[in-house]
C-alpha cells in the first residue's frame, strides 16, 4: 500500500503545492495577506517577453495551461544566478490529463537573442539548456524552451535553492534512500548509502549533487529528483499535514518566501486557481517524462534531443492532445505497476 501511495503521489507533485495555497487561504485573513506578500512578482521577465511578444508561438489551445518550472540557485553561486532544474507542467484544456516535463540542463540548444535587464540584447548561440536562464533570466529560459519546442509558455515559477533547504527544514527533515555516497565536490556534507532522515542541506546535496555520483549524468539526477518529490508528497500524506494549520504555516511561509513568479501567478488566490485546475485532473492521468535525449556527438557531457521522439512530444503538447505512451509508463490506480 505504500508503494501505491508513493507512486501515485509522484503522479501528483503539482497537487500537494496547491493543497498547501489552499489550506494557507482558510487558515485567515492575516496570515494569507502575510503569505501572499512573500512572493515576488518577476517583473523584469515580464517586461522582457511583453518585448518580444511578436516571436513568440501562438497558443493552439484556448484553457490549456503551460507552466514553466525552475529551480535557481542564485543564492548558491552568488557570482551568477543558474537554473539546474527546468520542468514544464501543462494542464490539458478539459482538465482531464496533465503532464510534466523535465528538460535537461546539459542539453544542447539554440539560445535566442535575448533581451537583457538594461535593454540591451544577448547574442543568439548554441549552447546547454541552462545557460539561457544565466544570460537573461527566466525570460530568457522561456523564450529558449519555446524555441525548441514551439510551445507556448502562459506562467512561471522559479524557487531558489536556498528556499528549497528552508522548506525541508520546516518539513522536520524528509526520509530518503541514498543509493550510494554522496558528496558535492569540496562540500562538507556527505550522505553514505541507506536509509536515512535528510534536512535541508543533506537534501540539497541529495537532489544537486552529479560529479562522482553514478555516471555523473543530468538526466541520473533527475531521476533522482523525481524520487525526492515522491518521498516528500508520501511523507506529507502519511504525517497528516495538510491538516494541522500550525505545522503548515511554517512550510507555506518557507515556500511562499522562496517563490518568483509572473504577474499570472504572484498571489496565493492566482496559484490557488492554478491548483484547482490541476486538482480537476483524474487520478492516473497525469505522464511525469523527461526530455528524449542522447549523448551528443560534438560536445562531451551534453545532450541532444531524439529527434523524432521530441518532435511527437512537442506536436503533442502544442495541440494539447495525449501525450505519446512510448515516451513515459502510464500510471494505472487499479494495477501496483508502472
Amino acid at each position: 500500500m505504500r508503494k501505491l501511495l508513493a507512486r501515485r503521489w509522484m503522479r501528483w507533485s503539482t497537487l500537494a503545492a496547491g493543497a498547501l495555497l489552499v489550506a494557507a487561504v482558510c487558515a485567515g485573513g492575516l496570515a494569507y495577506a502575510l503569505l501572499s506578500g512573500n512572493i515576488r512578482t518577476d517583473s523584469a521577465a515580464d517586461r522582457a517577453l511583453d518585448a518580444d511578444h511578436g516571436k513568440r508561438p501562438v497558443a493552439l489551445r484556448p484553457g490549456a495551461q503551460n507552466i514553466l518550472v525552475m529551480g535557481s540557485d542564485i543564492e548558491a553561486t552568488k557570482d551568477s544566478q543558474r537554473s539546474d532544474t527546468t520542468m514544464l507542467l501543462h494542464l490539458s484544456a478539459d482538465r482531464k490529463r496533465a503532464a510534466l516535463v523535465s528538460v535537461p540542463r546539459d542539453l544542447m540548444v539554440d539560445i535566442p537573442a535575448c533581451r537583457l535587464p538594461g535593454g540591451e540584447r544577448s547574442e543568439p548561440e548554441y549552447a546547454q539548456f541552462n545557460w539561457a536562464f544565466e544570460r537573461g533570466g527566466a525570460a530568457c529560459a522561456i523564450r529558449t524552451f519555446e524555441e525548441l519546442s514551439g510551445v507556448r509558455v502562459d506562467h512561471h515559477l522559479v524557487l531558489d535553492f536556498t528556499g528549497f533547504q528552508k522548506v525541508v527544514n520546516a518539513l522536520g527533515g524528509v526520509d530518503v534512500t541514498v543509493h550510494e555516497r554522496m558528496r558535492v565536490p569540496h562540500g562538507k556534507v556527505v550522505l553514505h548509502k541507506g536509509e536515512q532522515h535528510l534536512d535541508g542541506a543533506q537534501a540539497l546535496v541529495f537532489v544537486r549533487g552529479r560529479t562522482g555520483v553514478g555516471d555523473g549524468s543530468d538526466l541520473q539526477r533527475i531521476e533522482r529528483q523525481k524520487e525526492f518529490v515522491r518521498d516528500v508528497l508520501a511523507q506529507v500524506r502519511e504525517a497528516g499535514l495538510l491538516d494541522h494549520t500550525t505545522r503548515l504555516y511554517p512550510v507555506l511561509h518557507a515556500v511562499t518566501s522562496s517563490l518568483t513568479a509572473d504577474k499570472g501567478l504572484d498571489s496565493l488566490s492566482e496559484l490557488y486557481g492554478l491548483a484547482e485546475g490541476a486538482a480537476k485532473v483524474p487520478a492516473g492521468r497525469t505522464a511525469v517524462i523527461t526530455l528524449p535525449s542522447v549523448e551528443h556527438p560534438d560536445y562531451w557531457g551534453r545532450y541532444m534531443p531524439v529527434e523524432d521522439q521530441t518532435d511527437e512530444l512537442f506536436e503533442a503538447l502544442r495541440r494539447d492532445g495525449p501525450l505519446p505512451k512510448r515516451l513515459y509508463n502510464a500510471y494505472d490506480p487499479a494495477n501496483d505497476e508502472l
